[in-house]
């Protein structure tokens, strides 16, 4: 399991757009700027236009087996919003945690 990218929530498009200038002045990060989000540092930190998921966004935590991980973060008493899955040809890619941490949401990826 490894860190995939850190999602921020801004107020909207032009708030996103000087969260993401701000990374770009400070740390050199261009931004790539897509419908629904921009993303500095190649793809490390994702800022959405609109609110998204958690108090203050979202952290992806990438994984190499999801049914694994998901079993082994149960064992630890983790519960997961099943209503948050997301399939592509019959497998999870998609799940995040019910609870946030810190005012972040969580989830897992399928690599």
């Amino acid at each position: 399991m490894k860190v995939a990218h850190l999602e921020i929530n801004a107020a909207n498009e032009e708030n996103a757009a000087q969260i993401a200038e701000l990374f770009h002045v400070l740390f050199g990060f261009e931004p790539k700027y897509g419908n629904s989000s921009i993303f500095v540092g190649d793809k490390m930190i994702e800022i959405v236009k609109e609110n998204g998921r958690g108090t203050n966004g979202h952290i992806c935590i990438a994984v190499d087996d999801m049914a694994k991980a998901m079993d082994e973060l149960k064992g630890k008493g983790v519960a997961f919003d099943e209503s948050s899955a997301k399939y592509k040809n019959g497998r999870m890619t998609v799940a995040y945690l019910k609870d946030e941490f810190g005012g972040f949401a969580v989830h897992l990826l399928q690599k």
